[in-house]
């Protein structure tokens, strides 16, 4: 892999610009229109959203490592909650994830060209500066599980940009896993922000790795439990982060 390291960034970064775009377009159709028929058929959307993802990676040279993905129930739906340090974030999570999901997204991202096609169908879409937008997305994701489908949450709210390996939680996803009785799930995303810093068009090749930590459950929790059920997640996610935080960017094997 040495010639793809030797390549200009600028010339990489537009490199995976094109495959991004280009097979996200071809893959459109099978990722869109399946969902447009309802929920259930949301897995064949998720699919399809695989199959971009692997290419994606193969052809960027970008790859992900899953570990510990054995701990996940396929039968049981979860909340999983991971950290977020990149746009390289979401392939991971979707070759990662066993089974489809509902990501909370928030709304700048429908202003991506194609990318925002598939925030606006395949997403729970929430403006934050809204209180009723912000309480209508939580109402959905309640729904959502109710179907037996699991969703996506970043508890940071937003990509980290700080040099903490966590930013403070919020308490939406463990309000919904207490209201609900949904285990979480938490997963800690890792060298993701290294290959493509939050807020910069630049892009690294390399490896990332996608850990998923023990499900929390939350049967015979309360309300009164809820900063406890976050501390606890927070410290199994920050655990694992930790580990690895002080490493140098892992190189494409």
């Amino acid at each position: 892999m040495k010639f793809i390291t030797s390549i200009p960034e600028k010339i990489y970064t537009l490199w995976v610009i094109i495959v991004f775009t280009v097979f996200m377009i071809i893959l459109l159709p099978g990722i869109l229109l399946p969902i447009l028929f309802g929920q259930k058929h949301g897995s064949v959307t998720y699919t399809f959203l695989k199959i971009w993802s692997w290419i994606f990676s193969q052809l960027t040279f970008i790859r992900y490592e899953i570990i510990g993905r054995d701990k996940i129930d396929r039968e049981q739906s979860y909340i999983y909650a991971s950290n977020h340090t990149s746009f390289l974030d979401a392939p991971g999570l979707s070759l990662g994830v066993p089974t489809q999901f509902r990501p909370l997204a928030k709304k700048e991202l429908l202003k991506i060209p194609i990318f925002g096609l598939i925030v606006k169908t395949a997403t729970i879409v929430v403006d934050r500066s809204s209180a009723e937008s912000r309480r209508k997305s939580i109402e959905t994701l309640k729904s959502i599980l109710r179907q037996g489908i699991s969703i996506l949450i970043f508890p940071e709210g937003t990509q980290n940009r700080t040099e903490e390996p966590l930013q403070p939680f919020y308490d939406g996803a463990f309000r919904i896993a207490l209201q609900t009785s949904t285990p979480i799930a938490p997963i800690v995303i890792i060298n993701a922000g290294k290959l493509m810093p939050p807020s910069k068009l630049s892009v690294k090749p390399g490896k990332i790795k996608v850990v998923f930590c023990d499900p929390v459950d939350v049967k015979g929790k309360t309300m009164q439990d809820l900063n406890d059920l976050k501390a606890e997640v927070r410290e199994s996610m920050l655990a694992n982060l930790l580990e690895n935080r002080h490493k140098q960017p892992i190189p494409v094997q």
